[in-house]
């Protein structure tokens, strides 16, 4: 049964329980309640996670850059969960939708392999010049990245089936669900999907918000939760990354 309250964080899969006496009408998810924690230790928790990976001088200034630019980019500790899956996996291939000026294909491009092909996709040609250079001054050759101008549906159909060991999508949410149907067809058996931004803010976790975005991208997390064809997991870093290996 799915919660009526705001907190539920089971996307309504968990069996709610009624509420303290004298609380009528409202019922709570036993999820969220036997996980709950004060929340100056949440807020701790969260920021040591942030603070943890240590960014050198070239992703500091790229971040710095997006900042200026109000560019939203991948923070430092989903950045670490990026490079942790590229090294586990020993990545050759790489899909990213939403190259930005380079901050999440840095994270990717040091865990992949030494020979990685990082395949990144954008909108923005400008964003791109700037990944470009942050990738050079980071030491990356030019070899170890194919740069593609364009929007993400378009240019996912024209790459080669099965042959790709990570995808990960930061981009348009409600271009998610595509996003997720392109990744099974890209990946081989094996390889691991990531979306970025699938907590949004904590607005996923909440029912009470039903604008068209957070319901397209509640339904995909729901979806990748549900199928067979994937084992999710959900990652809380910042804005949340959902984290999913192709059966």
């Amino acid at each position: 049964m799915a919660s009526t309250t705001s907190g539920c964080l089971c996307l309504g899969s968990c069996s709610s329980v009624p509420a303290s006496a004298g609380a009528t009408g409202w019922r709570r998810c036993a999820i969220a309640a036997s996980m709950r924690v004060p929340q100056q230790h949440a807020n701790h928790a969260h920021d040591f996670t942030e603070a943890y990976p240590v960014e050198d001088a070239v992703l500091t200034a790229a971040r710095a850059q997006a900042g200026e630019l109000g560019l939203t980019c991948t923070g430092p500790a989903a950045g670490a969960v990026l490079r942790l899956i590229a090294a586990a996996g020993a990545a050759k291939a790489v899909v990213e939708v939403g190259t930005g000026i380079g901050v999440s294909g840095l994270w990717l491009l040091r865990g992949m392999r030494p020979d990685g092909i990082l395949t990144t996709i954008d909108i923005e040609p400008e964003y791109q010049r700037m990944a470009r250079r942050a990738f050079a001054e980071a030491g990356f050759a030019p070899s170890r990245t194919r740069i593609i101008a364009g929007r993400g549906l378009d240019v996912l159909p024209r790459l080669a089936d099965g042959v790709y060991d990570l995808v990960f999508v930061d981009h348009d949410v409600t271009e998610y669900a595509a996003g997720v149907v392109a990744a099974a067809r890209l990946l081989r058996p094996g390889g691991v999907l990531v979306l970025g931004g699938a907590l949004a803010a904590g607005r996923v976790g909440d029912p009470a918000v039903r604008d068209p975005a957070t319901v397209a991208l509640r339904e995909v997390v729901k979806s990748l939760r549900d199928t067979d064809e994937w084992v999710p997991a959900l990652v809380p870093t910042r804005d949340g990354l959902l984290c999913a290996a192709k059966r």
